[in-house]
C-alpha cells in the first residue's frame, strides 16, 4: 500500500509540474531589456554588439522569438545598404526559418502578426534593391494585410500603428507607374491619416512607442521630406528633436542623405566628417558615395577617390552608373577626356537601371554626347547649395548663347531653381514657365520638375488651386526622366492641396 501511495504522489507531481514544463518550452514573445538594448544598438547600426546580445539572450532563454525577429533586422539593414549578392543567397532561407519561428508564437500576443509583417516588409525592400519588383510588390501587401489586421486586434500597440501610419502614406503616393500593381494587389492609403498617425505615434509616451521612437523618427523624416515636401520643417525636427547625429549611423545617414537632397553640401560633409568613427559600427561603402556627392557638388578636386573606393568596394547594382557618371563628370570637367570617355564606356556594362538616377547615366552615356561644361558646373553648384557662385558663372547669359534646344531648355530650368533658392520668386516662375514651353514634349525631366517647383510656389503661397494646375501639368507630360518620382511628387502636392 505504501508503494502504492508513493506512486499515487509521483504521478500526481508529474500532472502537476506537466503545465508548467510545457508553458516553459513553448515559444513566447518577449521583447525584454537585453532584446531592447541589442534593438536600439541594431538601429544605431552597432550590429556587433546588438548581435553579442541576441545570442547572449538566445542562449539564455532558446523559446524567446524577439532575438530572430531581430537577427532580420541585421539582415535587412546589411542587404538595404551594401546588396551583397552572397548575403542575399543566403538571405531567403534564414528569413523563411524566422518566419516559422515568428509562427511558432503564441497568436494572443501582439507581436504575433508585427512581427511577421515586419518580416514581410523587410523582404520587399531588399527584394526591390535587388530587381525583383513583382516579389517585392506582393511581400509589401502581405506587410500592409498583416499590419491592419494587427491594429485592428490590437488597436493600442505603439509599434502597429508606427507601421500602418508609414504604409499609408506609402500606398497612397504610389506613382502611375506602378499603379497597375497597387490595384491588382489592392493596396490603398492616404497621405493625410499615415503622416497623423506617426504623429500621434511619435508623441506618445507608451513604453513601446519609446522603443521604437528612433526607428519611427527615420521613417517620419523622410516621408515628411518627400511626401509633405516640408524640408525646412525636417531640418527644424532633427534639431529640437536633438538627434544624435554622432553616435547613431543610421540618423547620420538621414542627414547626410537629406541635406544632399536639399542642396545641402556643407552640411553633408559635416555629418559624415563628424560621426563617430570608432570600431564595431555597421562599414558600408555609401559613405564614400555620399561623401564623392558632396564633394563633387563644390567642384572639389578630391572627388574622384571617394566615387572610386565606392565602385571597388560596393557588391550591389543601385546607384553604380549614376557613381561613374559623376565620376565621369569630374574628369571631364578636370580636362581628361580621356577617363571620361573610359567611365562612360563602363555605365554601359555596370550596375542596372531600376533606380531613375541609374537610368539616366545611361541614357546620357548612350547619347554619345557630354553636357555644355558651364552648365554642368551650374548644375553642380545648384544641387551642392552654392547658389551665388553659380548664379556668377551664368550671369549675363541669355537663351540665345546657346545653339543646341536641350541646352536652351537646361539653361532656363537651371536659372530659375537659382532665383527661387535665392528666393526671387517671380524671376523664378518665368523661367519655369520657360522651362515647360522648351521642354514639354521633350525627354528631358527639366519640363517636369519645372512644374513641380512651380506648384510648390503657389503651394506655399496658399493658392491651392494654381498649384494643383501644376502638379496636374506634370502628371499631363508624358515618356520624360524620372517620370515615376515626379509623379509621385506631384500626387503627393495634389493630395496635400485638397489636405487628403
Amino acid at each position: 500500500m505504501r508503494h502504492r501511495y508513493y506512486l499515487y504522489l509521483l504521478v500526481m507531481g508529474w500532472l502537476w509540474l506537466l503545465p508548467m514544463i510545457a508553458t516553459a518550452q513553448q515559444p513566447v514573445f518577449d521583447f525584454n531589456e537585453r532584446c531592447r538594448l541589442a534593438y536600439q544598438e541594431i538601429i544605431r547600426l552597432r550590429f556587433d554588439e546588438g548581435r553579442r546580445l541576441l545570442q547572449e539572450e538566445k542562449r539564455q532563454f532558446p523559446t524567446n522569438r524577439i532575438p530572430y525577429f531581430l537577427d532580420n533586422y541585421i539582415d535587412f539593414f546589411t542587404l538595404f545598404f551594401n546588396e551583397d549578392p552572397q548575403v542575399y543567397k543566403a538571405f531567403g532561407k534564414a528569413w523563411e526559418k524566422r518566419l516559422t519561428q515568428m509562427d511558432e508564437g503564441p497568436s494572443s500576443s501582439p507581436f504575433f502578426l508585427f512581427t511577421k509583417a515586419i518580416l514581410h516588409f523587410q523582404r520587399a525592400a531588399v527584394e526591390v534593391k535587388f530587381g525583383n519588383n513583382w516579389n517585392a510588390g506582393w511581400e509589401f501587401r502581405r506587410s500592409f494585410l498583416q499590419i491592419r489586421e494587427s491594429q485592428e486586434k490590437f488597436p493600442g500597440f505603439a509599434p502597429a500603428i508606427l507601421y500602418r501610419g508609414a504604409l499609408q502614406v506609402a500606398a497612397g503616393t504610389i506613382p502611375d507607374g506602378y499603379r497597375w500593381l497597387s490595384s491588382l494587389l489592392g493596396i490603398k492609403g492616404t497621405l493625410s491619416q499615415g503622416m497623423q498617425q506617426l504623429r500621434n505615434f511619435l508623441a506618445s509616451s507608451d513604453p513601446y512607442a519609446v522603443l521604437y521612437r528612433e526607428e519611427g523618427q527615420f521613417y517620419y523624416c523622410y516621408l515628411k521630406f518627400y511626401i509633405e515636401n516640408d524640408k525646412e520643417g525636417v531640418f527644424r525636427y532633427l534639431q529640437q528633436q536633438q538627434l544624435d547625429l554622432r553616435n547613431n549611423h543610421l540618423f547620420a545617414y538621414l542627414a547626410t542623405n537629406l541635406s544632399l537632397n536639399n542642396q545641402q553640401s556643407e552640411n553633408a560633409k559635416k555629418f559624415l566628417t563628424e560621426r563617430n568613427m570608432s570600431a564595431g559600427y555597421f562599414q558600408t561603402p555609401v559613405w564614400d558615395l555620399e561623401m564623392g556627392f558632396a564633394k563633387l557638388n563644390h567642384l572639389d578636386t578630391d572627388a574622384a577617390p571617394y566615387f572610386e573606393r565606392f565602385l571597388s568596394q560596393f557588391k550591389g547594382t543601385f546607384y553604380v552608373k549614376e557613381a561613374l557618371q559623376k565620376l565621369s563628370w569630374h574628369y571631364y570637367l578636370s580636362g581628361d577626356q580621356g577617363k571620361a570617355d573610359a567611365l562612360r564606356r563602363q555605365i554601359l556594362t555596370r550596375g542596372r537601371t531600376d533606380a531613375e538616377a541609374d537610368k539616366q547615366a545611361l541614357k546620357e552615356a548612350q547619347s554619345g554626347t557630354w553636357p555644355d561644361p558651364l552648365l554642368l558646373r551650374a548644375r553642380l553648384l545648384s544641387d551642392g547649395g552654392y547658389y551665388r557662385e553659380a548664379l556668377r558663372l551664368l550671369h549675363g547669359k541669355k537663351l540665345t548663347d546657346f545653339a543646341l534646344e536641350k541646352d536652351r531648355l537646361e539653361f532656363a530650368y537651371r536659372v530659375a531653381r537659382l532665383y527661387d533658392a535665392v528666393d526671387r520668386k517671380e524671376e523664378a516662375i518665368a523661367f519655369y514657365r520657360d522651362a515647360i514651353r522648351l521642354g514639354e514634349k521633350r525627354k528631358e525631366y527639366f519640363a517636369a520638375r519645372a512644374a513641380i517647383h512651380l506648384g510648390n510656389i503657389y503651394e506655399e503661397r496658399g493658392e491651392k488651386a494654381t498649384a494643383i494646375q501644376w502638379y496636374r501639368s506634370c502628371l499631363a507630360m508624358k515618356d520624360h526622366d524620372f517620370k515615376n518620382s515626379l509623379d509621385q511628387r506631384a500626387k503627393a502636392g495634389i493630395a496635400r492641396c485638397k489636405g487628403q
